[in-house]
């Protein structure tokens, strides 16, 4: 971090605003951080970083919002993260890991473009489609989480928002499922020594950072209606896709 510039703090300050005013509003577009922030930072210590911080930012939606999870949607979500996982592990080792993040960049593009039309025309996205979308979206934020430390979250969103869950719901079960998975993730990370210092003081520098983006984030939640929502998670959905296109 002493090497930083000036400009490069700023561009981190910014991203961090950005990416956790979204992570606020609609519980998952944190994941967009990582990528950006990995343009400036090792990413060595950007994932026990970012690991950290998705504890963090779960711990602070969900101290309000618990009451809002849906436990159903979140128990039917598992297995197939489960088996994303697994299958995150042998593609990590077998396929060309740039490859496969611009196809999945692509997929999130595609669902983002799919999404919004059913938000402008309702009932445009057929049953079965969400049906296949919901199996897929779990084994895929497994698999993602597993090879890349982030993104995960993306697929939670596309998950829920196949569902149609409510926006209160649809953060606080993005949530949830996120502080599951950093939990275990960060166990992982212990265990072979990767919150060093620097990991700690990185994360005590972006830590109120975080705060703030989330507090301006959840203004923007509560002011705005369902179908307005709706539109966000597309676009956030969009957005996020970019950088797995140019990882």
């Amino acid at each position: 971090m002493a090497e930083l510039s000036a400009l490069e703090i700023a561009y981190c300050v910014a991203v961090m605003l950005l990416a956790y005013g979204l992570r606020g509003s609609t519980g998952f577009g944190g994941a967009l951080g990582m990528p950006l922030l990995a343009l400036v930072l090792p990413i060595k210590i950007l994932v026990p970083v970012w690991t950290l911080l998705g504890f963090a930012s779960s711990a602070a939606i969900l101290g309000r919002d618990r009451k809002f999870v849906d436990y159903r949607a979140m128990v039917a979500f598992m297995p197939w993260c489960a088996v994303g996982i697994a299958a995150g592990l042998y593609f990590f080792k077998s396929l060309d890991a740039q490859v496969l993040t611009r196809a999945l960049g692509v997929v999130v593009l595609l669902y983002a473009v799919q999404s919004l039309v059913g938000v402008i025309r309702p009932g445009a996205m057929p049953q079965w489609l969400r049906r296949v979308i919901e199996p897929v979206a779990g084994v895929l934020s497994g698999g993602v989480g597993t090879m890349f430390g982030s993104m995960g979250s993306v697929f939670f969103a596309m998950y829920l928002d196949a569902r149609v869950v409510a926006k209160d719901a649809f953060r606080a079960t993005t949530s949830a499922m996120l502080l599951l998975l950093c939990i275990v993730r960060g166990i992982g990370y212990y265990a072979v020594g990767e919150f060093t210092l620097e990991a700690w003081i990185m994360f005590a520098a972006a830590f109120p950072l975080m705060l703030i983006g989330i507090y301006v984030g959840d203004r923007v939640q509560v002011s705005i209606s369902e179908q307005a929502f709706r539109k966000l998670v597309c676009v956030t959905l969009f957005v996020c896709g970019i950088p797995l296109l140019l990882k």
